[in-house]
């Protein structure tokens, strides 16, 4: 049937996107909700001390979300994206901490490890 490599590194960039497009477009509908629920009150204090609103934190986050998700979709710049969405589930992790909501974040570390240590990852579907 489809047992390629091809369509399994597909299968694992769609997923990976799927999931990073929908929290990001969320955060965009819904950022009061994200404030409120998921950012620690310490990064909160530091935001306001660089001047940047909690909301404005929110929709940056939501927009940086939605480029990893548009990068594993298009292909374009996605080792660079997976590295850079790597890095930001490692910050989640140590900032907001692991419980039962964050353990999945692992999961999608690996899953950008395997988009960024793919052969021939580059290439376009």
């Amino acid at each position: 049937m489809f047992t390629s490599s091809r369509y399994s590194y597909l299968a694992l960039r769609l997923g990976l996107a799927t999931v990073f497009l929908w929290f990001g477009i969320d955060k965009m509908f819904h950022p009061a909700y994200w404030l409120n629920a998921w950012i620690p009150k310490q990064i909160i204090e530091i935001l306001s001390s660089l001047n940047i609103s909690g909301i404005q934190f929110i929709y940056l986050n939501g927009i940086f979300e939605i480029l990893i998700g548009l990068s594993l979709v298009t292909g374009v710049f996605m080792k660079f994206f997976s590295v850079l969405a790597i890095l930001f589930l490692m910050g989640v992790l140590v900032f907001v901490g692991i419980n039962e909501v964050t353990v999945r974040d692992f999961g999608l570390i690996g899953g950008f490890m395997a988009v960024l240590l793919w052969p021939n990852g580059n290439r376009r579907f």
